[in-house]
C-alpha cells in the first residue's frame, strides 16, 4: 500500500481531460491498434511526463491500478460527456480476436488547443509516437513495469509522485556498496556518541 500523507494533490481539470481525449483520438485515427486501453495509457504517460517535466500533470486526473494498467477514474464520465455532445463515438470492432472499443473523434469535434501549452502538446505527441502500432497487450505489459502500478493495490490510486521511483533492479555491486556505506555511517554515529 502506498502512503498518502505527504503526497501533493493536483487540481483535476475536466475540460482538459475531455479535450485531450478528443485530441488523442484524432491523432491516433490512423493507428489500427488504438483503442480504449491505449487511450488510458497515453493519458497516464502524458500526465506523468508533464509532472516530471513541469511538476504538474496536464489533466490532474486520478489514476488507479486496473488489471490492464493505469487508468484515470474520470475517463468514463469524460467519454460519456463527449459522446453525448456528439464529439466522440465508440466503435467496437474485432482486432486479433478481441473486441476493441475504439474512441473516434467525430468530424465536428474540434479541439480547443488554447487549453494546452506547447510543451504539453509536445509531450502528448511524443507519448502517442512511442506507443504507435503497439497493441493493447503491449502497452498494458509496458505499464505493468511502472513502480506506481507495482506498488499500488488493485483499484488503488497511483500517486503522481511514484513517477520518481525506479523499477529497475539494483545490481549486486550497488547493493554491496550501499551496505558498506550504511555500515560506515552507523560506525561513525557510534563513534560520535
Amino acid at each position: 500500500m502506498v502512503r498518502r500523507k505527504e503526497l501533493t494533490r493536483f487540481e483535476f481539470k475536466p475540460a482538459k481531460l475531455r479535450e485531450l481525449i478528443v485530441y488523442i483520438a484524432q491523432q491516433c485515427a490512423d493507428d489500427p491498434t488504438f483503442g480504449s486501453v491505449k487511450l488510458n495509457k497515453i493519458l497516464y504517460y502524458a500526465d506523468i511526463a508533464a509532472y516530471r517535466q513541469f511538476r504538474e500533470p496536464i489533466t490532474g486526473a486520478t489514476y488507479r491500478k486496473l488489471s490492464e494498467g493505469p487508468a484515470p477514474k474520470e475517463v468514463l464520465g469524460a467519454r460519456s460527456t463527449l459522446i453525448d455532445s456528439g464529439r466522440l463515438k465508440l466503435e467496437e470492432r474485432v482486432y486479433f480476436g478481441h473486441v476493441q472499443k475504439r474512441p473516434v473523434a467525430t468530424r465536428n469535434a474540434g479541439v480547443d488547443r488554447s487549453l494546452f501549452s506547447t510543451g504539453e502538446l509536445t509531450i502528448v505527441n511524443e507519448v502517442i509516437e512511442f506507443f504507435w502500432g503497439k497493441s493493447a497487450r503491449e502497452v498494458s505489459d509496458y505499464s505493468h513495469r511502472e513502480p506506481g502500478w507495482i506498488l499500488a493495490e488493485d483499484y488503488e490510486e497511483i500517486p503522481y509522485q511514484a513517477a520518481h521511483l525506479n523499477a529497475e533492479p539494483i545490481d549486486q555491486a550497488t547493493q554491496l556498496r550501499a551496505l558498506e556505506i550504511a555500515r560506515e555511517l552507523e560506525a561513525s554515529r557510534r563513534g560520535q556518541g
